[in-house]
């Protein structure tokens, strides 16, 4: 990973600590302010300036993709145990997947809307990197579902690919209105899957 520059004395070694802790201060200005978050406010969360920041990271577009991997991988660690389980009935997995994703998203709002709609729609490269983690999650579930025999390679791509692609547009129309009921859009979304599932 990219780290630490000095100014004046050209670059040290870059310091994964010092990268961890500035991405600690975005998070936490993320949280605090919400997707509209300065790159100033996160600068001056850190104790830096904005430049100082950017040095860090290459430019802001590396602070965002920075951003994308760190919460990104969190998602994926989470989501790949329940992917794997081996159970009998599709819904109790379809359940577990649901229920985690919405959790994780209605635990740090700001963060999810921060990461897919102001950076990827500021930048190019975000949005392409959290376009092509999206994808991996759904190649990674067709590949289970090839696996389980549940139906052929391509079906399962597509299968997986339309899951994943569900479940992430109906959590941000989740995220927009609070009223609904989370059980609700939980047993919803499982009948949905657990009916293209049916032997």
């Amino acid at each position: 990973m990219t780290g630490l520059t000095t100014g004046g004395t050209g670059e040290r070694g870059r310091s994964p600590e010092r990268r961890r802790h500035l991405l600690d201060a975005a998070d936490r200005v993320i949280r605090r302010e919400g997707p509209q978050a300065s790159m100033a406010a996160i600068a001056a969360e850190a104790g830096i300036t904005k430049p100082i920041l950017y040095r860090h990271f290459g430019d802001k577009s590396g602070l965002y993709q920075a951003l994308a991997e760190r919460h990104a991988r969190v998602v994926i660690d989470l989501l790949r145990p329940e992917f794997a389980r081996a159970v009998a009935d599709p819904r109790v997995r379809a359940r577990a997947t649901v229920e985690a994703y919405l959790d994780t998203i209605s635990a740090n709002p700001n963060l999810y809307r921060f990461l897919f709609h102001r950076a990827s729609a500021e930048d190019s490269r975000t949005r392409t990197q959290m376009a092509a983690i999206v994808r991996s999650v759904g190649e990674e579930l067709g590949v289970v579902l090839t696996q389980e025999g549940v139906a052929d390679p391509v079906r399962a791509q597509v299968l997986g690919h339309a899951f994943v692609g569900m479940v992430q547009a109906i959590g941000d129309w989740w995220l927009d209105n609070h009223g609904l009921d989370r059980d609700t859009v939980v047993d919803s979304l499982v009948d949905v899957i657990a009916g293209v599932l049916k032997p």
